[in-house]
């Protein structure tokens, strides 16, 4: 005895229950939230960042036209001084005029119009009739100003409407120490005397422009003069680069920087006010969002985690319950198995139930069925015919008509054998119109001679379609149906098979005999039509035929009345026995 020794094949890597369960509870709960959360960064970014950048765009703006407002105030204001007649006039009149009363009388007045003109707008501080180049630069003014008062000395801001406009620098204001701008405008009067009105914004008006209340955030303001070439930090330090970059001329609107952001507005009047954000302080609202974000991810891992250790001690009890009942069917099959009182681990246990009364029952079968095998195999050795063992009897049956004298027997006979041969014979399922015709022929032969020849049998062939292929049987189950449907006095059957078209055949039997109902049709294409008639190959073999290996590109026609005799015409394509699978 030959034995083959097997090798023990190792155990494939498995993951516990608990194991995988945490695992699934977790890419539950993040992978949602990581969606969520990534979704939610793109559009909160895209919306924080565009919310901060616009606030600060407005407030920005709204500061520059306070800053363009005040300029253009100093405009107007040194517009009146500058252009207007009558006071032109008086201080034409004053520089000219030799008395000191009258003189006197002159400065009165253009002291009353200086502060009428400072009284009607407070936007206004420090306002000074010059004369640079005198021992006493100042003539009027309606503040003290520094003994060391030298417009030359202010730096440059601007040239706008013809004057000339200075700062932010400190103001001239003797006593005071803000930050201010300053219009400087020629004076046209008589003589060589060079006028100039001067006059600075109100001593508050930039700490009210430039408030950081306003951006709610820390901000840096630069400020550019016309030229580009001087830049001017309003509040707090900003690194040399981003002083340099702010002063650039044709910069973007919004910029970033090395860790800065820089916000632009160009005025019109030609200067350009720069708001510098740090990157950090900018980002604040967003990095809050995001830590909040973060410490939501973490809550619900923690969630995640205790839902997982929960579901997994309410599920372990059972689970264990139900391997019990799977390590007991080893040992006693018959055992009733005991519930968990979980109603889905109670209706896997039912359902093991069931499998197990049907296993039981399934033993028992096998068992009877072992003892019926022997049986079995007697009957059917018994009820076996070897048809090489009938083919051999009738061939000794032929020898011995012939022998004999007897023809009739020996056609009979002949007949017989060729009908069982095609019938009972190992060839292919499908064979040539001429092969069937050749059958149908000893078919038809042998029922004449049954029926001591009452009815004539006739066959029309065209040549070109005895080589088109048909299944097997195709015409043998139409002739019998027509001989037990058409049999009458001087019966006939007729098979008619002729090319239809060039693509298709048209297989036709037809017969003289009493007709058929629409009962008969119907019973004819049953299975049980020719069960109990012929060789019980039955008229619905011809339809599985027709249906197997033609499907929708056959065609089948029965027609006739009680009377009329029946034609059943059937339109197949043309086929080789290669373009079939047999």
């Amino acid at each position: 005895m030959r034995r083959t020794k097997l090798g023990r094949s190792r155990a494939p890597a498995v993951k516990s229950l608990r194991t995988t369960l945490v695992i699934y509870l977790l890419i539950g709960t993040l992978l949602p939230l990581l969606i969520v959360g990534i979704v939610s960064y793109t559009s909160i970014y895209s919306i924080l960042s565009g919310k901060i950048g616009s606030g600060i765009s407005a407030s920005l703006r709204q500061e520059a036209l306070s800053l363009e407002n005040a300029i253009d105030n100093l405009d107007f204001a040194s517009k009146q001084f500058a252009l207007d007649g009558q006071i032109v006039e008086e201080m034409n009149s004053f520089l000219q005029e030799k008395q000191i009363y009258r003189k006197s009388q002159i400065m009165n007045s253009i002291n009353q119009k200086i502060n009428l003109v400072n009284f009607t707008n407070p936007y206004i501080g420090l306002t000074a009739y010059i004369m640079p180049g005198s021992k006493d630069p100042v003539l009027f003014t309606n503040m003290s100003t520094r003994q060391s008062f030298d417009v030359s000395t202010l730096p440059s801001f601007m040239r706008y409407n013809g004057a000339d406009y200075f700062g932010p620098h400190s103001t001239m204001y003797a006593v005071g120490d803000n930050v201010v701008f300053s219009e400087q405008r020629i004076v046209r009067v008589n003589g060589r005397n060079e006028l100039y009105i001067y006059l600075e914004t109100n001593y508050s008006l930039l700490r009210k422009i430039f408030n950081q209340e306003a951006y709610g955030m820390k901000v840096n303001h630069l400020l550019v003069n016309q030229s580009g070439t001087l830049t001017h930090k309003i509040d707090g330090e900003v690194p040399g680069k981003i002083v340099k970059a702010a002063g650039t001329s044709g910069g973007e609107g919004h910029e970033v920087l090395d860790g800065y952001h820089l916000f632009r507005y160009e005025s019109p009047q030609g200067w350009k006010l720069v708001a510098v954000v740090k990157k950090s302080v900018f980002n604040s609202e967003i990095y809050t969002w995001f830590y909040k974000m973060i410490l939501l991810a973490l809550l619900t891992l923690l969630f995640a985690g205790v839902l997982a250790w929960l579901i997994w001690k309410k599920i372990y009890g059972p689970l264990r319950k139900v391997n019990v009942e799977i390590i007991r069917m080893a040992e006693n099959v018959t055992a009733p198995v005991a519930f968990t009182n979980v109603e889905e681990f109670d209706f896997v246990l039912s359902n093991f139930q069931q499998m197990k009364d049907q296993v039981n029952e399934l033993i028992q079968a096998v068992a009877r069925n072992e003892k019926q095998k022997s049986q079995f195999e007697i009957e059917k050795l018994l009820s076996q015919i070897n048809p090489h063992f009938l083919h051999n009897t009738l061939n000794t049956v032929q020898w011995l008509a012939r022998l004999n004298g007897q023809k009739e027997i020996d056609k009979l006979v002949t007949l017989l054998v060729k009908v069982l041969h095609y019938n009972l014979g190992k060839q292919s399922i499908i064979v040539t119109i001429g092969e069937e015709i050749e059958a149908i022929r000893n078919y038809m032969e042998l029922q004449r001679i049954r029926y001591d020849y009452e009815f004539e049998f006739n066959v029309q062939a065209e040549d070109n379609v005895l080589t088109a292929a048909v299944p097997r049987f195709l015409l043998q189950p139409l002739v019998e149906n027509s001989i037990y449907h058409g049999l009458s006095d001087n019966g006939r059957v007729d098979v008619i098979i002729k090319a239809h078209g060039s693509t298709e055949v048209q297989l036709c039997v037809k017969d003289n005999g009493a007709g058929m109902t629409d009962a008969q049709i119907e019973e004819l294409l049953s299975d049980d039509s020719a069960k109990k008639r012929g060789l019980g190959i039955g008229f619905a073999y011809v339809m599985r035929m027709l249906r197997t290996y033609y499907d929708g590109q056959m065609e089948l026609q029965i027609k006739g009345g009680e009377g009329e005799g029946t034609t059943i015409s059937i339109i197949i394509p043309r086929k080789s026995k290669e373009d079939f699978d047999d």
